[in-house]
């Protein structure tokens, strides 16, 4: 595991390296789910793809960028699934974006997750690895990653940041964040699902939702690439996750690895709050 993750963070580097001087036009290229690609997002597939294919236990890659599984060596363990650049629609206005990763053993799914890691490309560069703990690095003037602090969630935060359009919510989310709003909570959204997650875990606190919608009624948010390795560090910080109904994310099964699924991520107030307006 500690070799995956050196691989890991080589790429991350890189990727980090190439965003001083992007491109951010789009290719003619378009990924599984019919998003138009990048260049850049082809370019962070590529430099990941190529990064922890030289990894001796990695197993497989599966990339929101590929349509198929991409087997490496069969007589490994470790699966990496990944999102190469989440938020890079964000690019041409310079918000700070990430790279997600899912560390699974043999076979994807949530019951193997051994470790999720993601990145922030931001005014600095930094990383979060979770195996027991999320812990957060910072890249120093040495270009090491330095340890910061271990990321705890609170009982209650005062963070909501919420996807998904509005006139497309059910009635139910819809009530549910009218009384988030009630109760003074701040609207905090950039559209970077990594960026916006990062800042409910390094505050302490809040609610991350991307609810089905009548446009989107199975959400629009990756189970493998997004939703499970960022449930994962959630639930290690003490925070919990559901999909609406009463169970934790990291309970969903799915066979296809492009599957999606509504989310939510946060304090246990907000989500207890939450399944009790869902289920009520």
């Amino acid at each position: 595991m500690k070799e995956l993750i050196s691989y890991i963070q080589k790429a991350v580097l890189e990727i980090s390296d190439a965003l001083k001087f992007p491109d951010t036009s789009y290719s003619q290229n378009h990924n599984s789910t019919g998003d138009t690609q990048l260049k850049f997002d082809i370019l962070s597939d590529e430099i990941i793809t190529k990064t922890l294919s030289q990894c001796p236990t990695l197993k497989a890659i599966i990339s929101e960028e590929k349509n198929e599984i991409l087997k490496v060596n069969d007589n490994a363990k470790y699966i990496v699934a990944y999102d190469p650049l989440d938020g890079s629609s964000l690019m041409d206005v310079n918000f700070a974006i990430g790279s997600i990763f899912g560390i699974y053993e043999e076979k994807p799914s949530a019951k193997n997750l051994k470790a999720a890691v993601y990145s922030m490309y931001g005014a600095r560069l930094e990383l979060v690895i979770c195996e027991d703990t999320p812990k957060l690095y910072r890249l120093d003037k040495n270009n090491e990653f330095v340890f910061i602090k271990e990321l705890k969630m609170s009982e209650k935060g005062k963070i909501n940041a919420t996807g998904g359009t509005q006139k497309f919510w059910d009635e139910k989310h819809a009530k549910f964040i009218k009384t988030l709003f009630d109760e003074n909570y701040r609207l905090r959204y950039s559209g970077a699902m990594v960026s916006d997650i990062n800042q409910i875990l390094l505050k302490g606190g809040g609610i991350f939702s991307y609810p089905a919608t009548k446009d989107s009624p199975m959400g629009k948010l990756r189970a493998f690439f997004e939703v499970f390795p960022l449930a994962f560090i959630v639930e290690k910080a003490g925070g919990k996750t559901t999909n609406g109904s009463n169970q934790s994310l990291l309970d969903l099964e799915f066979d296809a690895i492009h599957a999606t699924t509504p989310c939510f991520f946060g304090s246990k107030y907000e989500i207890e709050k939450l399944l009790e307006i869902y289920n009520g």
